[in-house]
C-alpha cells in the first residue's frame, strides 16, 4: 500500500517510516522540520519506496496531492514537548488543531484512512488511574498555558471522532504515553533523553519538582507496532486507545536508573517547576495507562522494559562523536 506520515521526519515519524517500509509499503512523509531532523530519514532516502516532502501542512495544495497518491494516512505532525508547549503556546494550538482539520477534511473527499495519534496529556489531571479510554478528562484553567496542549490534542480527537460519524472517514485514535527510544531529543523537554545526555556528560541531572511524580516508559517500536496493527484492524476504525506500559517508575528513580545504566558520576539535583519552566506550572502526578482495550483487540503487549529502553538510548547517543566527544571531556574534568 502506499502510506502517508505526516510529521515523518520526527523521532515517532521516522521509525514508522522504516517499520512500514520493512512491511514492503510505499511511504511517502511531510515534515516542516521544526522539530523533526532529515538525520532521522536519511537512512530511508536510497529506498526506492520512500520518498519525502519538506513542507507545512498549511499548504492544503501539497498536502491535498500527498492525500490523494496515498491509500491511508498517519497523522504524527504536532507541536511536541513541554517545553515548546509552555514558550509557543499559540504555535501549539494552531500546529495541533489547524494541521489536524487540514487532513481530515482532505482525507474526507475520498474516505482516506487515517490514524490520528493523540496523547496520555488528555486525561490531564484526572486521579482515576489507570487511565481508560472513556474516562472523563480532567483540565487545568485556560489561564495556565501548560494545558493548552492537552486541550488542542482533545479537540483533534473530537475532530476525528466528528468526520467519522459524520461524513464516514475511517479514522483510527491513538493516545500515546510516553514513548522513548533512539533518536528523541531532550531539546524540548523529553525527560529520557535529556537525563542520558546529562549523565553521559557527567553534568547534574536535573529532576524538575520533586521527582515523585511517575510516568510509564514505552520503547518506540512497541509503539510503532501497535499503529500498524491498528490501521490493519477494521474494529478499530472510530475507536479511541492507550499505547503504553504500564511499568511504572517516579521521575527520581528514572534519573537512578540512567545514572546506574550509564555508568555515571553525575549528581541528581532538583529544580523547582517555577525555575524550569513558569510560575504556577502544573503537573500530574501519575500517568498510568489501562491497556485492556488494546490487549483485547490485537493482543498488545510491550516486549521493551524500562532497561532495555534506557540501554537503547545511552548505545544511540554513545554512538554520536558530539555525545562521545562530551563524556572524554567529562571524564577529564
Amino acid at each position: 500500500m502506499h502510506m502517508l506520515i505526516t510529521g515523518g521526519a520526527g523521532f515517532i515519524g521516522s521509525h514508522l517510516a522504516e517499520a512500514l517500509l520493512a512491511y514492503g509499503h510505499r511511504v511517502a512523509i511531510i515534515d516542516d522540520l521544526s522539530t523533526g531532523s532529515v538525520q532521522n530519514i536519511r537512512p530511508l532516502k536510497n529506498n526506492p519506496n520512500f520518498s519525502y516532502t519538506i513542507g507545512s501542512l498549511e499548504n492544503r495544495q501539497l498536502l491535498a496531492e500527498l492525500v490523494d497518491d496515498a491509500e491511508q494516512i498517519y497523522h504524527l505532525a504536532a507541536a511536541v514537548g513541554v517545553e515548546l508547549i509552555v514558550e509557543s503556546p499559540v504555535r501549539t494550538i494552531e500546529t495541533n488543531i489547524n494541521g489536524t482539520e487540514a487532513v481530515l477534511s482532505l482525507a474526507a473527499k475520498k474516505r482516506k484512512k487515517v490514524l490520528v495519534t493523540s496523547t496520555s496529556e488528555v486525561y490531564g489531571k484526572s486521579n482515576d488511574i489507570p487511565f481508560r479510554e472513556d474516562g472523563d478528562l480532567v483540565l487545568g484553567a485556560t489561564t495556565k498555558g501548560r494545558w493548552s496542549y492537552a486541550c488542542s490534542k482533545a479537540i483533534d480527537e473530537f475532530l476525528a471522532i466528528a468526520y467519522y460519524r459524520e461524513r464516514r472517514v475511517p479514522v483510527v485514535i491513538c493516545r500515546l504515553f510516553n514513548t522513548v527510544g533512539p533518536r528523541q531529543t531532550g531539546r524540548y523537554g523529553m525527560v529520557t533523553p535529556r537525563f542520558v545526555q546529562q549523565a553521559l556528560q557527567h553534568r547534574p541531572i536535573t529532576v524538575y519538582g520533586s521527582g515523585e511524580q511517575s510516568r510509564c516508559f514505552t520503547h518506540v517500536t512497541d509503539v510503532v507496532e501497535a499503529m500498524i496493527r491498528l490501521m490493519a484492524h477494521e474494529d478499530a476504525v472510530g475507536e479511541v486507545f492507550n499505547i503504553g506500559s504500564q511499568e511504572e517508575v517516579t521521575i527520581r528513580q528514572l534519573a537512578e536508573r540512567i545514572s546506574t545504566r550509564s555508568d555515571s558520576r553525575s549528581p541528581i539535583i532538583h529544580i523547582p517547576y517555577d525555575q524550569a519552566y513558569q510560575s504556577g506550572f502544573e503537573d500530574m502526578m501519575r500517568r498510568v495507562p489501562s491497556l485492556d482495550k488494546i490487549k483485547r483487540l490485537i493482543a498488545y503487549s510491550p516486549a521493551r522494559g524500562l532497561d532495555e529502553i534506557i540501554d537503547s538510548v545511552i548505545e544511540f547517543y554513545l554512538g554520536s562523536e558530539s555525545i562521545e566527544q562530551y563524556r572524554k571531556v567529562g571524564t577529564s574534568a
